[in-house]
């Protein structure tokens, strides 16, 4: 426990999901980039309704990198996988592909899980999650606190609204939700260096079941631990 560098896994998941970068397709490039309509405007009515009923949730989720070069978007580092979470702060966030990494939160603190290296990064949740994109999942129901949410329009066959993170330290610009039938279909997240990360979510259950312990984590036989 009493090792200090930085393993390779904190390294990986700096660029996937850093709670403060980080990271959450099946979207088309041009369209997720595009402006949408705003024919309609029921996004934030259904986003709201969504916090405000949904204590947990499970599903699936799809991931890429887009970044615009010369009016090009050039996509790379897709992945994909599934999450299940409580609010607050618990869940548990798995990468399939392209390679096995869990992240995950039990309220407290948070670990990732590296399977190529076994190796445990531990971190402290504490406000981690405030005005991050994880915060539209995994935070508390208060989320206007963090980010001033706004109206978006149409686009995908998806209501969308905008969430700017009122923190002035966040590396994110804002954060786009689509919603469809009640519940987030996707994110759209903008940084200040011309990238968005695209995920779509599938397979989403609204508060399910949850096993006594769900989020309780076991360091893996043999790995490595750091904090």
């Amino acid at each position: 426990m009493g090792k200090q560098h930085i393993p390779d896994s904190q390294l990986r998941v700096a660029k996937r999901f850093d709670f403060r970068l980080p990271a959450l397709t099946v979207l088309l490039v041009a369209a997720a980039l595009s402006l949408p309509s705003l024919a309609k405007a029921a996004a934030l009515e259904q986003f709201k309704s969504f916090v405000s009923s949904t204590q947990s949730a499970k599903g699936a989720f799809t991931q890429q990198l887009v970044k615009v070069d010369s009016g090009t978007a050039k996509v790379s580092n897709e992945s994909s996988g599934t999450f299940v979470f409580s609010r607050p702060g618990k869940f548990i966030w798995t990468y399939q592909k392209p390679y096995e990494q869990l992240l995950q939160a039990d309220g407290e603190k948070l670990y990732i899980y590296d399977k190529d290296l076994n190796q445990v990064t531990v971190k402290k949740l504490g406000d981690a999650l405030g005005s991050s994109p994880a915060a539209i999942l995994f935070g508390s129901n208060n989320l206007e606190q963090n980010f001033t949410l706004k109206e978006a329009g149409s686009k995908n066959g998806m209501e969308w609204l905008e969430a700017t993170p009122k923190a002035k330290d966040t590396t994110f610009e804002r954060i786009g939700i689509g919603m469809k039938d009640g519940v987030p279909a996707a994110m759209e997240l903008r940084d200040s260096f011309g990238q968005v990360s695209l995920l779509t979510f599938g397979s989403f259950e609204r508060n399910p079941a949850m096993p006594a312990g769900q989020f309780k984590f076991s360091v893996p036989k043999g790995a490595d631990v750091f904090q």
